[in-house]
C-alpha cells in the first residue's frame, strides 16, 4: 500500500510540473521577477505519528517539538508553486514511552508542488504533494546509553493550508502537511536498534509575504 500512494503522489506532482513549466518557459525571459516569489514565517509543531519495531522488544518514540520555520514560493502560474520549508527542531527519543534514549538535531527541508484554487481573493486555499529528506544530527544518548545515531532519509508529503491577505502584500498563514517517513534508530553500538515510521504532522502558522 505504501508503494502505491508512493506512486500515485510522484505522478500527481510530476503532472502538476507539467503544467507548470510549459506555461514558464513561454516567458522565460521573466523568471526572476519578484512578483513570482512569495516568504513566509511560521511557527511549526512537528507532531511524530509514529509506531516502530525494536529488537529488544517495546517501541521507541519520538517527542514533539515547536520551531521557528521560514519557506520560500515560487509561482509558476497564477495557480501553480512549489514551496520549500527550511526548519529545524530537537526531538527526544523515548522507549517505552518513559525512559529517555537520548536526543537529536533533525533538518527536514520539505519541496511541494502547489494548486492555488482562488489566488486574487483574501481568502486562498491551496493543496500540494512533494518530497521531504530528513538528516539528524547531533545526537546525544540519554543517561546511561551510549552512541545514539538516528538514519534518516526520503519521505514523501501532501498538504493543505490557506492564505488570508490583509492587503496586497501581507496575509496570515495557516498550513498543514503530512509526512510519512521511516527513519532507523540504534544505540550501544548498535546492539538496540529501532526501525520507526515517524509519519509526523507538521502545522504551522504565521505572515505571509508577497510582491
Amino acid at each position: 500500500m505504501r508503494k502505491l500512494q508512493t506512486a500515485a503522489l510522484l505522478c500527481t506532482t510530476l503532472g502538476l510540473i507539467s503544467l507548470a513549466v510549459p506555461a514558464q518557459a513561454a516567458d522565460a525571459t521573466n523568471w526572476l521577477a519578484k512578483d513570482n516569489w512569495q516568504f513566509r514565517l511560521r511557527a511549526i509543531g512537528v507532531l511524530p505519528d509514529d509506531s516502530s519495531t525494536v529488537n529488544i522488544g517495546g517501541e521507541a518514540s519520538v517527542g514533539d517539538a515547536v520551531t521557528p520555520e521560514f519557506d520560500i514560493s515560487y509561482f509558476f502560474t497564477d495557480h501553480i508553486a512549489a514551496e520549500l520549508i527550511l526548519a529545524t527542531a530537537q526531538h527526544q527519543v523515548n522507549y517505552n514511552g518513559n525512559t529517555n534514549l537520548g536526543d537529536t538535531m533533525i533538518l527536514p527541508p520539505t519541496l511541494t508542488v502547489q494548486y492555488h484554487f482562488t489566488p486574487d481573493n483574501a481568502f486562498s486555499p491551496y493543496v500540494g504533494a512533494g518530497l521531504n529528506y530528513s538528516m539528524f544530527y547531533n545526537e546525544k544518548s540519554g543517561t546511561g546509553f551510549t552512541d545514539l545515531k538516528v538514519n534518516g532519509g526520503v519521505g514523501y508529503a501532501v498538504q493543505a493550508g490557506f492564505d488570508y491577505w490583509l492587503n496586497d502584500n501581507w496575509g496570515l498563514n495557516l498550513d498543514a502537511k503530512k509526512i510519512f517517513l521511516n527513519i532507523d534508530a540504534k544505540l550501544n553500538n548498535g546492539t538496540i536498534r529501532a526501525d520507526v515510521d515517524l509519519d509526523p504532522w507538521v502545522i504551522g502558522t504565521g505572515i505571509s509575504y508577497r510582491f
